[in-house]
């Protein structure tokens, strides 16, 4: 048999193979998922047992667990971190860019008072959803101003720790709207 007709039914031999594991590793091949870090601030550690009339019983583990499970539903992976100290905060929310694609922050009473969160999210530029357990409206004069507002993409709060979910949510939305 003449050389280049082997070689000719060989490559035709061989296509259907090529194609059958090209399409086996496009299958293979899942969108990356996109990473949210939640950020819980001073005294959130205290949840579920610290002004129960406030906060409610719900713990904090509890929250992140919900957390992770509802991340799982939005093919969204979920890290969460606590931090009581305002630098801890400061250098948790720098970690997120170029690593997160966004932040949902409690930052509890620091949000009526930092002004070193506020640059940090602005200095980042990776977005933030500003979440509360109350409504800070609803409560002390003091309250009711946040330094994080203006930089945050938006506000969720007096939803307890629904308030978390409904963030992870908007999060989700906000950047599928931007695909």
């Amino acid at each position: 048999m003449n050389p280049i007709k082997i070689l000719l039914m060989a490559a035709l031999l061989c296509l259907p193979l090529v194609s059958v594991r090209a399409q086996s590793a496009a299958q293979n091949t899942q969108p990356a998922r996109l990473k949210i870090l939640v950020v819980h601030g001073p005294n959130l550690n205290l949840l579920g047992t610290r002004e129960t009339n406030i906060y409610g019983k719900t713990s904090l583990d509890d929250i992140n667990l919900r957390l992770k499970e509802e991340g799982k539903k939005l093919s969204l992976d979920v890290v969460t971190v606590q931090k009581n100290g305002e630098g801890d905060l400061v250098d948790a929310i720098q970690s997120a860019k170029g690593t997160f694609h966004a932040v949902i922050l409690n930052a509890g009473a620091y949000t009526h008072t930092s002004i070193a969160l506020r640059d940090a999210i602005a200095g980042t530029g990776v977005p933030v959803i500003e979440v509360h357990l109350s409504n800070i409206y609803a409560r002390e004069e003091f309250r009711k101003e946040s330094m994080i507002a203006p930089v945050a993409i938006g506000q969720i709060s007096g939803f307890g720790g629904e308030s978390y979910i409904l963030g992870l949510h908007a999060a989700a939305s906000f950047l599928n709207s931007k695909k």
